[in-house]
């Protein structure tokens, strides 16, 4: 059992990364539907597809090198971290993009500083 999906998802994405392999598959929920389609937006994976049970994402390369160099989960189960919408954080200097779980949804930190909105800061990606 699984105590912690979200871990668990980015912990897939880095391994078939670090496997070149061109997709990874996922159980389904909608916090991971959303976190996917974040990563597509923001240009870090090529495709998503949502079956009745699992996610499969395309992984994106560019010339063998994989386009997501790092994540980080940064909220825990036993530790939990929330910031304000003035103390989002940069990743990478502006190069990554962080998620958080606010009260609008799942959104990078660019979007919830625009709205300014704060939240539960999930992981960082760049």
């Amino acid at each position: 059992m699984v105590t912690d999906p979200i871990a668990d998802m980015l912990t897939r994405i880095r391994n078939a990364h670090m496997a070149l392999h061109k997709e990874v598959s996922v159980p389904r929920s909608k916090m991971k539907e959303a976190i996917a389609s974040i990563l597509k937006q923001e240009g870090y994976i090529d495709d998503v597809r949502v079956d009745e049970r699992a996610i499969t994402l395309a992984l994106k390369y560019f010339k063998g090198t994989p386009a997501i160099a790092g994540l980080k989960k940064v909220s825990k189960p036993g530790r939990r971290v929330y910031v304000g919408s003035a103390h989002i954080p940069k990743v990478q200097n502006g190069l990554g993009i962080c998620i958080l779980s606010t009260s609008s949804g799942l959104l990078d930190g660019n979007s919830a500083a625009e709205r300014k909105v704060g939240g539960e800061l999930l992981c960082t990606i760049w």
